[in-house]
C-alpha cells in the first residue's frame, strides 16, 4: 500500500510591486539621496517597515517549522500533539461505534441508579466520561445492541429482540440524561455540532443488526422515532433484509446479497432518513445496496478488505462506489479485523494503515473513526481506550495527515455524511411518497373470527378458507378451562 504523503503548502508568491533601489534611480542624477527621500515621504511611514515584514512574512510562510492557527501562536508542525490537541477543540471527534448499552445490560441488567456505576469514574474496561474527555471525543454513536436469537431458525419464530432492543434504547437514553454536564442526547447532525459547541459530548443512538427490528419495516419506522439514527443492516446472522458476512464466512454459502425486502428496507429508511450502515453486511449487500441507496450510506465499524482479507471488511469497488456516493467508511479497531493472521500483535500502526488506504481509494472525504470499544474484547496496543484517540491523530500526522484531512477523519464527514442524508430524506418526503407497506411474504396473519365486524365484502369469506374461529371464548368468573396465555403469570 502506497501511504500518501503530505505536500508542501502552497504560497502566494510576493507582490511584484518592489521598493525603488539606488541602482533604480537614473544613473545622470546628481543627488539620489534627494530622490529617494522624496519617495518616502509620498508613500507614508509604513514604507519604512516594509522590508521587516516582507522578509518575516515570506520566512514564516516559508518556514517548515510553523503552522499558523486562527487566533492562537504558531506551532512546530512537528509536535504532533499540540496540533492533535488544537485540532480536536476546534472540531469534534465522533466515534460511530461504541457498545457500552450492552455492558451496562449484561453487568447491571440495566439497573443503573443503584450505586454501583458512576460513569464518571475511572472504570474498567474501555469507557467512562473521564476517558473520553481524556481522550477529546466529540460526539459519540452508542450501539443499542442485542445478540442474534440462535433458537430463532426461521424470521417468523418468536423472539423477544425487539423488547431488548427497546430497553436498550431505554437504558442509554437514561444513561445519557444522568449526565447532562457531560452527555447531550441528540437525533440530529445540527445537535451534534450544537454539543461540541457548547462542550458536552454529542450522543446518539445505532442499533447494530436489522435482526432488533424483527423482519419489520413497521418496525424500522417506530425505532426512528424512538431516536436510533442508523441501522446496521445485518450483525451475525441473515436477516429479513439481507446476508450477513457471518453466514458467508461460517457456512461456505453462496452470498446471496440483499433480499427482496431488504431493497425496500433501503428505501424506506432512505425516506426516513435513518442512516443505512453496511457493516457486517456480506460483499454483495453492500453492492446491491449502493445500487439503489438515494442517499449515503455509512460502515459505522470496518476495515479495508485490501488490508485485511477479512469478510468484514471493505474492498477496494466498494469504497470506489461509496465515493461515489458521498458515504463513509469509519475505521474499527477490532484486532481480528487490522492483522487477520496473527491479531494478537494488532497495533495503532495497523489502524492507522487502514485508515489511509481508505482514504487512498475512497478519498479523505469518506473516511472516520469507528472503533467498537466496548464491544470488542481485544483491542490493537496503543489503542486500549476510549482515552486513546488523540494518540492515534498524531500517528496520522507523523505519517503526513494535514490538519484538514484530520479534521475531515475526526468528525467533520460523519457530520456531512449525516446532514446530505437528513437533506436526503426531506427531499424524498417533500414529492408526497408515503411509508413502505410491504412485508415479509413468509408471513403469518392473525385470521379473525368468522363473525367479526369485517368492513368489506369477501373478507368473511377469506378468513373462513383461512381457518378463522366460529366464534370468540366469552370466559366465565372462576372458570379453569385453560391455561394462563402467559407463562409466570
Amino acid at each position: 500500500m502506497a501511504e500518501p504523503h503530505s505536500t508542501p503548502e502552497s504560497v502566494s508568491s510576493p507582490s511584484d510591486e518592489q521598493v525603488p533601489s539606488a541602482q533604480s534611480v537614473n544613473a545622470g542624477t546628481p543627488d539620489r539621496s534627494i530622490i529617494v527621500r522624496h519617495q518616502v515621504q509620498n508613500v507614508g511611514v509604513l514604507s519604512k517597515f516594509r522590508y521587516p515584514i516582507v522578509a518575516a512574512g515570506v520566512a514564516l510562510l516559508l518556514s517548515p517549522f510553523a503552522v499558523l492557527w486562527p487566533g492562537q501562536s504558531q506551532v512546530d508542525p512537528t509536535n504532533y500533539a499540540e496540533r492533535s490537541r488544537r485540532v480536536l477543540s476546534t472540531s469534534p471527534l465522533i466515534d460511530g461505534h461504541n457498545d457500552l448499552p450492552w455492558q451496562l445490560r449484561i453487568e447491571l441488567h440495566n439497573r443503573i441508579y443503584g450505586g454501583e456505576l458512576d460513569l464518571t469514574k475511572r472504570l474498567l474496561g474501555h469507557t467512562d466520561i473521564q476517558r473520553m474527555e481524556a481522550g477529546m471525543v466529540g460526539g459519540q454513536f452508542w450501539s443499542v445492541y442485542v445478540e442474534c436469537d440462535t433458537h430463532q431458525e426461521h424470521f417468523e419464530d418468536p423472539s423477544w429482540i425487539v423488547r431488548d432492543t427497546l430497553e436498550q434504547i431505554d437504558v442509554t437514553k437514561r444513561f445519557i440524561n444522568e449526565h447532562p454536564e457531560h452527555l447531550q442526547y441528540c437525533e440530529t447532525s445540527a445537535c451534534a455540532q450544537q454539543a461540541f459547541k457548547s462542550g458536552r459530548i454529542a450522543s446518539m443512538i445505532g442499533i447494530e443488526g436489522s435482526h432488533q427490528v424483527g423482519g419489520s419495516i413497521a418496525s424500522i419506522r417506530q425505532m426512528y422515532d424512538l431516536g436510533a439514527r442508523y441501522i446496521t443492516l445485518t450483525h451475525n446472522c441473515d436477516t429479513a433484509f439481507g446476508t450477513s458476512a457471518f453466514t458467508v464466512a461460517t457456512t461456505g454459502s453462496q452470498d446471496g446479497g440483499l433480499f427482496k425486502l431488504g431493497y425496500e428496507a433501503i428505501k424506506e429508511m432512505n425516506r426516513l432518513g435513518m442512516m443505512v450502515d453496511l457493516s457486517h453486511v456480506s460483499h454483495q449487500t453492500m453492492r446491491d445496496v449502493l445500487s439503489v441507496a438515494r442517499a449515503p450510506v455509512i460502515f459505522s465499524h470496518s476495515g479495508a478488505y485490501s488490508v485485511t482479507p477479512h469478510l468484514r471488511n471493505v474492498p477496494d469497488d466498494v469504497l470506489r462506489t461509496v465515493k461515489r456516493n458521498g458515504g463513509i467508511v469509519m475505521a474499527v479497531f477490532v484486532n481480528r479485523f487490522l492483522r487477520m493472521t496473527d491479531p494478537e500483535q494488532a497495533t495503532i500502526h495497523d489502524v492507522v494503515d487502514h485508515i489511509f488506504h481508505i482514504a487512498e481509494v475512497c478519498g479523505w472525504d469518506c473516511v472516520g473513526v469507528g472503533s467498537d470499544f466496548s464491544g470488542t474484547p481485544y483491542t490493537p496496543i496503543g489503542l486500549e481506550d476510549v482515552s486513546k484517540f488523540p494518540d492515534l491523530v498524531q500517528l496520522m500526522m507523523e505519517r503526513g495527515a494535514t490538519d484538514e484531512q484530520i479534521r475531515l477523519f475526526a468528525g467533520l464527514n460523519i457530520l456531512r455524511v449525516w446532514s446530505n442524508i437528513e437533506k436526503a430524506a426531506r427531499e424524498i418526503q417533500a414529492t408526497g411518497e408515503r411509508p413502505v407497506e410491504e412485508e415479509y411474504e413468509g408471513r403469518v396473519w392473525n385470521k379473525g373470527l368468522k363473525d367479526s365486524p369485517w368492513m368489506l365484502r369477501g373478507s368473511r369469506e377469506k378468513a373462513i378458507a383461512a381457518g378463522a374461529k366460529d366464534k370468540p371464548h366469552m370466559f366465565q368468573v372462576n372458570e379453569r378451562i385453560y391455561e394462563p396465555p402467559v407463562k409466570g403469570v
